[in-house]
């Protein structure tokens, strides 16, 4: 678990109950995140088989293929967790699922960020050229780390100074 996931929230729970509550919700990040990833990597292997991806310079082709590979890792990420969940079914670990399960959904919302800025620079350099692809993907970087790390960390260092 995070430092965030303190267990004197005010929640009268028992370390078990804790666990399981946090493995259901990441469980359901997991869903999320694994809907972006599918709906992404469906697109990229659409695209390989439409007739204009011959018109692909060689360089737009292996950027194609980094991102088809990224969406697999991406893929694989989402479904560690219940691999991990399965190894340690019924063996009383579960605060250990739960910290490692956290730590692979972190990196698959990385992954599923530089998927979705590298769709979106390869669909601009595509269409519009290297420029706009360029520009396209470092303002799809810059708002993923905004969203995902700048701005959630703001925000909890807000309500910590608050004191909540």
């Amino acid at each position: 678990m995070d430092e965030d996931a303190l267990s004197d929230d005010g929640r009268d729970e028992t370390p078990n109950e804790r666990a399981d509550r946090n493995w259901l919700e990441i469980l359901q990040e997991l869903r999320v995140a694994q809907t972006g990833t599918q709906v992404l990597a469906g697109f990229l292997l659409a695209v390989a088989f439409q007739p204009r991806f011959t018109e692909l310079e060689p360089s737009q082709r292996a950027f194609y293929l980094v991102l088809v590979g990224i969406a697999g890792v991406s893929t694989v990420l989402g479904l560690a967790p219940v691999g991990l969940h399965r190894v340690f079914f019924g063996r009383q670990r579960k605060g250990e699922t739960v910290r490692i399960g956290n730590r692979l959904l972190a990196l698959q919302l990385v992954a599923v960020a530089a998927l979705a800025a590298g769709v979106t620079c390869f669909v601009f350099d595509f269409v519009l050229g290297h420029m706009a692809g360029g520009i396209a993907l470092v303002g799809g970087l810059v708002l993923a780390l905004a969203l995902l790390v700048v701005i959630p960390r703001l925000a909890l260092r807000r309500s910590r100074s608050e004191g909540e």
